[in-house]
């Protein structure tokens, strides 16, 4: 359909403003381009790279779902480690907490791997490996109790071991006073029973578990010197 002119009628050109005829100014309406939605993808403030939105770094630097990968990976073979041999565990939690940090530095290729960071993902892996190994040991426990029906055989260790702080408290220079005596045989009595084993249970595991978590976090602060330590070129 052409245009024409508003007064004259003088049919327009496509480009024409005005009339060539008359010169009336003309009303053109003209379809503004609507620009098409584009995925754009997330760039990575530090290096300026592409990322997926799964690794967009958080506040403090950290590209946390390989963090956790890295975590979640180390986490679990050394809280079966803590819960069978706890000695050998506090040194496999240390050496744990920086391969994970050595994990992240591999599969996140952060720009600065700062001490911080190494220390928050050592703490995040001590506080994995600390849950899992309070969950094997008390549900051996439970199992050992209630499924290999052996608890005669755990309150005889237990009673032993009640026997032996009761000896020990006594163990001292000379005849022991009426109130170490006293004081003995009521720490003996809430070691025997129900709720000051669980006490005491819950206790020992709280401090073993926190004791990982420290050395996780110290772990995880040499994994990350080491990991940012310069590597010689091979000849």
């Amino acid at each position: 359909m052409e245009d024409t002119c508003q007064r004259c009628h003088e049919t327009l050109r496509g480009a024409d403003r005005y009339c060539a005829v008359c010169g009336l100014p003309q009303l053109v309406y003209v379809a503004a381009d609507v620009p098409q939605a584009t995925s754009v993808e997330p760039v990575d403030r530090r290096n300026g790279r592409g990322v997926g939105l799964e690794a967009l770094t958080s506040p403090d630097g950290i590209v946390w779902r390989p963090a956790l990968n890295a975590a979640l990976t180390v986490a679990v073979p050394v809280g079966i480690l803590c819960s069978g041999a706890y000695p050998l565990g506090a040194l496999g939690i240390v050496a744990g907490a920086a391969w994970a940090v050595s994990l992240y530095a591999r599969w996140a290729r952060p720009v600065d791997l700062s001490a911080s960071t190494g220390a928050r993902i050592g703490l995040v892996t001590g506080l994995l490996a600390s849950w899992l190994m309070i969950a094997l040991v008390g549900g051996g426990l439970w199992i050992s109790r209630f499924i290999l029906h052996d608890g005669g055989d755990v309150d005889s260790v237990w009673a032993a071991q009640a026997d032996k702080v009761h000896r020990q408290l006594l163990a001292q220079p000379g005849s022991p006073s009426p109130e170490s005596i006293q004081m003995a045989q009521r720490v003996q009595e809430i070691m025997l029973s129900a709720q000051g084993r669980a006490e005491v249970w819950l206790f020992g595991m709280m401090f073993l578990a926190a004791a990982l978590v420290l050395l996780a976090v110290a772990g995880g602060t040499l994994g990350a010197k080491l990991a940012s330590m310069p590597r010689r070129p091979v000849l």
